[in-house]
């Protein structure tokens, strides 16, 4: 697998492009689509909130139905999620205008909004994107990044990445763009997520390989414990690479999915790591468990903990609340066997063994936890299952983020 430039555009045949709609934001980019030359099969995974966005509503109905998809419209700025029947009609009308434009059938158009919660949509300005985008898409990276940098909202950078790899003597390419940085708590998923890839698989083998990946991937992300109303992962691939169509699971399926989940987890973690106010990625590794779901289960827990996370922010080791964390849980564990270390580009410690805090240098602990990725080891000793989940920590930038987001 070869790390490679860009993002959706990256892949054979994919084409993006966007502009500036004035949706919410002034002066910068709000808007962007992403193209295929050919049409896709697509998979996707989304939210489960109860109180489902619009565009999750339209996007379940076209990857479960429609023969195909080409093309998905994203806006930023207004989420359309608790809009009703208008909501969901605009959705339809945005699928429709770009249709028009790019003579691709109505469902055949995926759409994805992120922001303010409750409003609806200024269709006209939508539609007038639309047709502004359509001309410019091209297959450059540079549009792939513009593209990715229009659908953020409160990140503070753009994320995105792609891979290459080999299959059936042909080069396929996997890349993707996400955006995601606060309401960000994992259960499929949070956040909006846009993988692209040239390579020929089954639509089938296709939604297999996106909804077994987001359990070690998009799900083991938490930036602040809640379930956004508008989580979307779409993975479009249009067989532009011109290898053997994959349709059972062999080697070149197994590759495939090395590479799906490299692009996954890899902006996943920029996720985490760009949540709102935050200044450290921290992931927690579960090591030695029983089995994988008691594992993920005590990662997240401690990826989720307001203390543990205002810990990593003010630098102290104060291992006391991931124990505590891990102990409400729900998993099953005994305390007194759990090692725990802390490691960073500034070096590894550990803490405790067997539940008893060993004889540390606190000025070093700071140190390590001083580094922008943070990383905490807990070996619970009971069997060869692991998990990892990637969170962030909690500063006083969160509050002020969230608490005059509307205005």
């Amino acid at each position: 697998m070869k790390i490679t430039e860009g993002g959706v555009t990256a892949a054979k045949g994919f084409e993006a492009a966007s502009t500036e709609a004035g949706i919410k934001y002034k002066n910068r980019k709000d808007m962007a689509m992403i193209y295929s030359q050919v049409p896709c099969h697509a998979a996707g995974t989304f939210t489960t909130n109860i109180v489902k966005a619009a565009p999750v509503k339209w996007d379940q109905k076209i990857v479960r139905e429609s023969d195909f998809a080409q093309v998905v419209v994203v806006n930023a700025g207004i989420a359309n999620a608790c809009t009703g029947a208008e909501g969901l009609g605009y959705c339809e009308k945005t699928a429709q205008a770009a249709g028009e434009v790019l003579h691709v059938p109505t469902d055949a158009v995926l759409v994805a909004s992120t922001g303010v919660i409750g409003m609806q949509l200024p269709i006209e300005k939508l539609e007038s994107g639309i047709k502004a985008m359509a001309p410019q898409l091209d297959g450059s990276l540079e549009s792939g990044t513009e593209a990715a940098k229009a659908i953020m909202t409160t990140d503070t950078k753009k994320k995105e990445v792609a891979v290459q790899i080999e299959i059936g003597g042909k080069t396929v390419t996997v890349g993707g763009m996400c955006k995601g940085s606060g309401m960000i708590h994992p259960n499929m998923c949070t956040m909006l997520a846009f993988v692209t890839t040239d390579i020929a698989i089954s639509k089938e083998l296709l939604q297999e390989a996106l909804s077994e990946d987001i359990k070690d991937t998009y799900n083991m992300i938490s930036v602040d414990g809640d379930t956004s109303t508008n989580d979307t992962v779409l993975l479009l691939a249009n067989g532009m690479a011109g290898n053997p169509e994959i349709t059972e699971k062999n080697a070149d399926y197994e590759e495939f999915c090395k590479a799906l989940n490299y692009v996954n987890e890899t902006l996943a973690k920029k996720m985490a790591g760009d949540g709102e106010g935050c200044t450290a990625l921290f992931e927690v590794k579960i090591v030695g468990a029983e089995t994988k779901a008691q594992a993920v289960t005590l990662a997240k827990s401690v990826i989720t903990s307001s203390l543990t996370k205002a810990a990593i922010f003010g630098h102290d080791a104060n291992w006391g609340r991931i124990l505590c964390a891990m102990g409400y849980s729900g998993a099953q564990f005994d305390p007194e066997k759990v090692d725990l270390y802390f490691e960073s580009k500034a070096g590894k410690m550990q803490i405790i063994k067997d539940g008893v805090a060993l004889d540390y240098s606190e000025e070093e602990a700071t140190k390590i936890l001083s580094e922008p990725e943070v990383t905490a080891t807990a070996d619970v000793k009971m069997g060869d299952a692991t998990a990892t989940a990637w969170g962030c920590d909690l500063t006083f930038d969160y509050v002020k983020i969230n608490a005059d987001y509307r205005s």
